[in-house]
């Protein structure tokens, strides 16, 4: 089992160009499941879908979360799919399997006056690398970066002009993605800086990730995540502030101004339109606030009836 699983695994890293990040839920998922096959007794290359969706209740009956059942099931499900292409198995014994049902968790947006505030927050806070970590800030959120997008950023895939990026995302699937004119500023007004500190490492500054640390190195995704934990706790927002916050709120501005939500798929690089329609509830949620605020009907003090 744990040599065809290396064998997958192989293929989807040469093949199909996964991430390592990928690669390593992939493995922890199908480890998993190969350790459940041991203990049973049951030969996974032979398994039947009854045995798999008992795995599956069991995985649910250790309080392991929907999404994470899920992505085990998916994991799987790929697994199988890739034993039927090269005639290893007859057939997918989980086509038919479904997913769990999952909770709508709708996701963490700053609203455009929120978003201005925690992107100004740089010149101001007094602390780490201002015109970077404005420069940054206002990178991903210009463009709906994902943070690993972000870290692979560099100036030989940035236009001369600095309004556009050609960005290499999920599954090796290359996009074009646009910088807002405050970004350009921003961008334009950290480079002096970024030239210079790697000049003092004897570093060619036009060449290589736009976005560096201290010394001179291309900034990490620890990096990113530890400089927007530093600015969220000093924002005062009162939200779940991460990267991907970021990527969120540009998706539901998008929406929220009328962008056709295919658009905003081609712009997140979304492989399912589903995964981009969420954007139109986080919509939803917030009309529905807004006419609970404002109608008369909507907001009733405590102990109060509507009178009819």
């Amino acid at each position: 089992m744990e040599t065809i699983i290396e064998e997958y695994l192989s293929y989807l890293k040469s093949v199909r160009g996964c991430s390592e990040r990928t690669l390593e839920a992939y493995s922890c998922d199908l480890s998993r499941y190969a350790n459940y096959c041991s203990v049973s007794g049951i030969e996974a290359e032979k398994a039947s879908p009854y045995e798999i969706q008992k795995f599956i209740a069991d995985l649910t009956a250790e309080s392991i979360s929907a999404a994470s059942v899920n992505r085990c099931l998916s994991s799987i499900r790929g697994f199988y799919r890739w034993q039927a292409r090269f005639n290893k198995r007859a057939d997918n014994p989980c086509t038919a399997l479904r997913n769990v049902k999952t909770p709508v968790k709708l996701p963490s947006v700053l609203w455009e006056k929120e978003m201005a505030s925690f992107a100004s927050l740089p010149e101001t806070a007094g602390i780490l690398w201002p015109e970077r970590d404005k420069a940054l800030i206002l990178t991903m959120y210009s463009a709906g970066l994902r943070i690993s997008e972000l870290v692979s950023l560099c100036m030989e895939n940035i236009s001369s002009s600095l309004d556009e990026a050609r960005i290499t995302g999920k599954g090796g699937k290359e996009r074009y993605v646009f910088f807002s004119d405050e970004a350009k500023a921003a961008i334009a007004e950290y480079l002096p800086a970024r030239m210079a500190r790697l000049a003092m490492f004897g570093i060619n500054g036009k060449k290589g990730s736009l976005f560096i640390s201290r010394k001179g190195q291309p900034i990490s995704v620890p990096g990113v995540r530890w400089i927007i934990s530093r600015y969220a706790q000093q924002s005062g927002i009162g939200k779940n502030i991460h990267p991907h916050a970021l990527r969120h709120s540009f998706a539901t501005h998008l929406v929220n101004s009328g962008c056709d939500v295919r658009i905003v798929q081609e712009m997140l690089g979304h492989s399912s339109l589903s995964t981009t329609q969420r954007y139109t509830h986080v919509n939803l949620e917030n009309l529905k606030k807004v006419y609970a605020k404002a109608h008369p009907h909507g907001a009733k003090k405590k102990g109060e009836k509507n009178a009819i």
